[in-house]
């Protein structure tokens, strides 16, 4: 146990540092240029100007756009306070104990092996359309994700770092990356809805599975509870993936097509809904990729070949292949049939 213990820690160690690092950057500290160019741009305008100019008041133009008249929306520092000071900390602690969590999970609890030797046997688990689906799902949400991440958290923890000219150019390819793809990442999300939907709905089966932990844990772990096609946890993912991802998308989208009558309000408050979904995505969807590569015995098998093992099938989904051998065996009864009759005529 203490050795445990010391690997814990001993894997802690670079998420903490990474942590101090991040927080500790120079981004985080207090502008102190912020003073001067408040008083040169008070020098420049007029003192009176600036006020009015902070109070919202609005001006004169042309443009018969919402708020072109407002030179600075007041409100918006309420959405700068919310984004800066508390969402994104928030977020890298967020993402930073989903990690912590995963690599406590793997030293402490260890993967989930099979209780008994593989069979050699495949079923079929996935098609090629299913596994062309997730596979694509994952490569956009992945992208996206570290594209968001660097438009978030970028100037903290790798502006200060890199040359400006570099930063510039990884900066505007994460932004235009992020904005072009995203609708992309709804579409495959309306495939992946109306692929497994049927699939995925809970029933007593998936209480009983949660009530054990899914066997994972504790005095249940290896005790491997009985599971349908997609057990309890999968199921979470999947219904996680769809609510908070179509709030994602179509906060993005509102952000994307900022030319509907959206005010400040509006792009402000899709802003931060969409950093909130977003941040409730990746953070699940840590638990998802450990659990896939590293705490279960053969899960990863199935989505990159399309079969299983009929011992990890048994295990962990004991009701699907159930399902499967009866479909099996009265495939096979109702092949034999045409054969027993034709014997019997000659006969």
């Amino acid at each position: 146990m203490l050795q445990r213990i010391k690997r814990a820690t001993l894997a802690m160690l670079p998420v903490l540092a990474a942590l101090a690092m991040l927080c500790s950057s120079p981004s985080f500290a207090k502008d102190e240029t912020t003073p001067v160019v408040e008083r040169e741009m008070t020098q420049l305008a007029g003192a009176d100007f600036w006020q009015q100019v902070r109070q919202g008041e609005v001006g004169y133009t042309t443009s018969q756009s919402p708020e072109h008249g407002m030179l600075i929306s007041a409100p918006g520092e309420a959405w700068f306070l919310l984004k800066e000071k508390w969402m994104s900390p928030a977020g890298a602690i967020a993402i930073f104990g989903s990690i912590t969590m995963v690599i406590l999970a793997y030293v402490l609890v260890g993967p989930l092996m099979l209780s008994a030797p593989r069979t050699g046997k495949k079923i079929k688990r996935w098609s090629r359309w299913d596994r062309a689906l997730h596979w694509s799902m994952a490569f956009t949400f992945l992208t996206l994700a570290f594209s968001g991440l660097m438009l978030v958290y970028g100037k903290h923890f790798l502006k200060p770092y890199v040359p400006t000219e570099l930063w510039g150019w990884v900066i505007f390819i994460a932004k235009q990356y992020h904005n072009y793809m995203g609708p992309l990442f709804f579409i495959l999300l309306i495939c992946m809805l109306l692929k497994w939907w049927r699939k995925s709905l809970f029933n007593m089966v998936d209480i009983k599975w949660f009530m054990k932990f899914g066997g994972m844990v504790g005095k249940y772990k290896g005790s491997h509870p009985s599971a349908e096609f997609s057990n309890g946890a999968e199921k979470v993912i999947y219904w996680l993936l769809i609510v908070f991802g179509t709030v994602a998308a179509i906060s993005g989208l509102v952000l994307d097509f900022p030319i509907f009558g959206q005010t400040r309000r509006d792009m402000e408050f899709s802003n931060l809904i969409h950093m909130f979904s977003a941040l409730i995505l990746i953070c699940g969807f840590i638990f998802h990729i450990y659990i896939g590569l590293f705490g279960m015995e053969g899960a990863l098998e199935g989505m990159v070949t399309g079969e299983v093992d009929e011992t990890w099938a048994q295990e962990h989904h004991d009701l699907w292949y159930a399902e499967m051998q009866n479909a099996k065996h009265e495939g096979t009864a109702s092949s034999d049939e045409p054969v027993k009759g034709e014997k019997a005529h000659e006969q």
